[in-house]
């Protein structure tokens, strides 16, 4: 109880949502979940007027692992139901959100037991979850996040969720609620490195072009190495990432087309772009920029710069540009950010710094440094 206390109040105050995933490997003689201590758990939690939303389990594909027993999609789909007929019983959480099954790398068994899932229990969840990870954290090597094979692999797992959805419940939405660099909890010096963003923000201009919504980060704090803050409270790189994400990006996702870039690939080889360019409307929590602005997010991956002239009706527009760079001599290796040249660090414990952006004159071409990531606001695009 004690522990759910902290965790609430930290979420509460943070103005955050709770998600809790309740204890799944507790199993009867006949392989069904038993609930006795998560009615508790719940039970407790409704005295405390707690606002919480639901989950069972996490990567029931590796329950056998585990627990020596497998649960399969349909006892899983059953698991579900009963949950949800728990949660009914109690006032507090009779509308709660539950979502669901957070299956692991969409493989083959996977596809099986998400199947079996989704025929039993599809209309019980909100939102389906899964969870991607890039590379395996034992293997893993700076240069492994640079390759555009590996920033590829998200898009081709999207579409092999999104089949087994489109089946069984058409319309429901799709969560990725488990992302990071690496497995096994990461490395250091690499999943909490400046290297990583590369990763992180290419899921989620991906994600979001592909209508998925919600994003959940592993981690925090605290979990091996794929956190935003390290053991002193101080900002990693991914850190300053998700913040300039969330001030610049707006929900609304835009088609953008490159000249130069849409090459048509010969036979047999596929193109894999190294300049990556994503655009939202710019955010409308954000009170330094009018309604109508836009906001373009660019990885470049090579080892070498590269210009942008903007087009149309954004030629003779004035763009704010927040340019991320590794600061220290570590290079990639980095674990602190300068955003255009100035490093960024807390002003103190509670104090976020200001993030200034560098002002470029109207029809300036954009010149994108090797190997970083960049946002451009291009202001009153109507």
């Amino acid at each position: 109880a004690r522990s759910l206390d902290k965790l609430y109040n930290f979420a509460d105050c943070s103005g955050l949502h709770l998600i809790f995933a309740l204890n799944a490997l507790r199993r009867n003689t006949n392989n069904s979940w038993n609930s006795s201590n998560a009615l508790s758990l719940l039970k407790y939690s409704a005295s405390k007027k707690y606002n919480i939303s639901w989950e069972l389990g996490n990567e029931p594909n590796n329950y056998r692992t585990l627990i020596g027993r497998s649960v399969n999609g349909s006892q899983l789909g059953k698991d579900y139901i009963q949950l949800r007929s728990l949660l009914q019983l109690i006032r507090t959480y009779s509308r709660a959100n539950l979502y669901g099954p957070n299956v692991g790398r969409p493989r083959k068994n996977v596809i099986t037991l998400l199947e079996g899932f989704m025929k039993v229990a599809g209309s019980t969840v909100d939102a389906v979850t899964w969870q991607h990870y890039y590379v395996d954290g034992r293997v893993a090597k700076v240069t492994d996040f640079l390759k555009t094979r590996l920033l590829d692999t998200l898009s081709d797992q999207i579409r092999k969720i999104q089949k087994v959805l489109n089946t069984y419940t058409p319309g429901k939405k799709i969560w990725l609620e488990g992302i990071g660099a690496t497995s096994s909890g990461g490395m250091n010096n690499l999943s909490d490195s400046y290297a990583a963003g590369f990763l992180w923000l290419n899921t989620l201009g991906l994600l979001a072009s592909q209508g998925i919504d919600v994003v959940v980060r592993h981690s925090f704090l605290d979990h091996g190495h794929n956190h935003l803050v390290d053991q002193n409270f101080n900002p990693l790189p991914d850190y300053w990432l998700s913040l300039l994400y969330k001030r610049l990006i707006g929900p609304k996702v835009l088609a953008i087309h490159v000249a130069g870039l849409q090459r048509k690939p010969r036979p047999g080889r596929v193109i894999r772009d190294k300049l990556r360019i994503y655009a939202h409307c710019t955010s409308y929590h954000n009170h330094n920029y009018v309604r109508g602005s836009i906001t373009l997010y660019i990885i470049n991956l090579h080892r070498s710069r590269k210009k942008i002239k903007l087009a149309g009706t954004l030629r003779d527009k004035i763009v704010h540009q927040y340019l991320l760079q590794p600061y220290g001599k570590d290079g990639l290796h980095s674990k602190s950010v300068q955003l255009n040249g100035q490093p960024l660090a807390m002003v103190d414990d509670g104090t976020l710094p200001e993030l200034k952006p560098r002002s470029l004159r109207a029809g300036r071409t954009l010149v994108i440094p090797p190997l970083t990531m960049s946002f451009y606001v291009v202001k009153n695009v109507n």
